[in-house]
């Protein structure tokens, strides 16, 4: 599929490179940019660095398939489309700099690649508790931190997970149904509340309870030590294992000194551009961007569906700047994503934090249901609990309010 760089060429430090387009990400999103790049008629070098040596996987089933069942990258290795024209890969290899007037990236060994073009595509980093805290906590965000996880889920562990959100609850329903005894701690007052909204939240945090899930919420975390952890109500969870999961940082800081607005993550135009800067886009969890099909507001969005639409768009708009074929219209989208956690498939699409009001559709929220998010009257977004065949005519329905509201 392409050219892996050899222990040779690693050690050509300092060396200005003609990368062609750079790839600073060798995830999902930087590997479907690149192939992208080619379905577009893109012909020229491609190079992806990525700050991993694995070849490009898939997240989702890190906590729920294989911290359920093990394995290894193999299960979980992304498809990679074939050209004549093919990849080279940087493996192993960080970002820590860049000139865009410069255009210009300098990696980790010194190594700088002179570009033609540019993806930002380095996502996310989980975000971690102060040192001070002390005690040993893992994180999930690689596989490299699932493997390592899942040896540790063994039956009658005491797991104490830190944080309410996705990431939290599906480790949680992962521990509880490899035999663990499971708590959660989160200064949130529900589960999964920001993202989808209280009413949501409650009947999530019912369902995990009903299960066997121990919830200490609305309380912070003031120490952890072998034994355990501590909270900031002088609660102590006994615990073998201690699995933060309080959410993620963009990984911007090898953006940093270019005139960009980095303050949660970098902020893109409506065409994806870094700033609005023409040969250059930004993709997946790393991007916050206005949605054509919502408002001009730049946000981020960190579900694997906007990574492949992004990563679609963003690559046309790219080759278009190299070949003076500007684009068409503004990127918008529907995002869509989903969560198996607590005996429910949870399914949301588009936006439900931005809803000023909610409401069921249909069915019971006890039960299988489909939740509907408005803001200020108009659809923004559904929650189905259940009800897998009737996201179709969910999605449609939302995406045809969305584009009448637009027109």
């Amino acid at each position: 599929m392409g050219h892996r760089e050899t222990p040779r060429e690693r050690t050509q430090a300092m060396v200005v490179d003609d990368a062609g387009i750079v790839v600073v990400g060798a995830g999902l999103a930087g590997l479907r940019t690149a192939e992208g790049l080619r379905r577009h008629g893109w012909e020229g070098l491609v190079t992806l660095v990525g700050d991993e040596a694995h070849m490009p996987y898939t997240r989702p089933p890190l906590s729920k398939k294989l911290l359920l069942e093990g394995g290894d990258h193999t299960g979980v290795e992304l498809r990679r489309r074939d050209s004549e024209h093919p990849l080279r890969w940087r493996l192993g290899r960080r970002a820590v700099a860049s000139d865009l007037d410069a255009c210009s990236v300098t990696l980790d060994d010194g190594t700088v690649l002179r570009y033609q073009g540019l993806v930002a595509a380095t996502g996310v980093r989980a975000r971690r508790l102060p040192e001070s805290l002390g005690g040993p906590r893992a994180v999930l965000r690689t596989l490299d931190d699932a493997q390592a996880l899942a040896g540790r889920l063994r039956p009658g562990a005491r797991v104490v997970v830190i944080g309410a959100g996705f990431i939290g609850c599906e480790v949680a329903s992962t521990a509880l149904a490899r035999g663990c005894a499971v708590s959660v701690a989160a200064i949130d007052e529900l589960p999964m509340a920001a993202a989808l909204g209280p009413l949501v939240g409650a009947e999530l945090r019912r369902r995990h309870s009903a299960v066997g899930v121990d919830f200490h919420l609305g309380t912070g975390v003031a120490s952890v030590d072998e034994g355990g952890v501590v909270l900031s109500d002088g609660t102590r969870l006994a615990a073998d294992v201690v699995v933060e999961a309080i959410g993620s940082r963009p990984a911007t800081d090898w953006l940093a000194g270019n005139g960009l607005d980095l303050a949660d993550g970098v902020v893109c135009d409506e065409f994806l551009r870094l700033g609005g800067r023409r040969g250059t886009v930004g993709v997946g969890d790393v991007a916050r961007f206005p949605n054509a099909l919502y408002d001009a507001t730049p946000r981020r969005i960190e579900h694997w569906q906007v990574a492949v639409d992004t990563s679609l768009y963003a690559a046309a708009v790219l080759v278009g700047d190299l070949t003076g074929r500007p684009p068409e219209k503004p990127f918008g989208t529907v995002p869509t994503f989903w969560s198996d956690q607590a005996a429910v498939n949870i399914r949301a699409l588009g936006q439900p934090a931005l809803a000023t009001d909610v409401e069921v559709l249909e069915g019971e929220l006890s039960g299988a249901a489909a939740i509907g998010y408005r803001r200020d009257g108009r659809m923004v977004g559904v929650v189905l609990l259940g009800l897998p065949k009737r996201m179709g005519f969910y999605l449609k329905h939302l995406t045809d309010d969305l584009a009448a509201a637009t027109h």
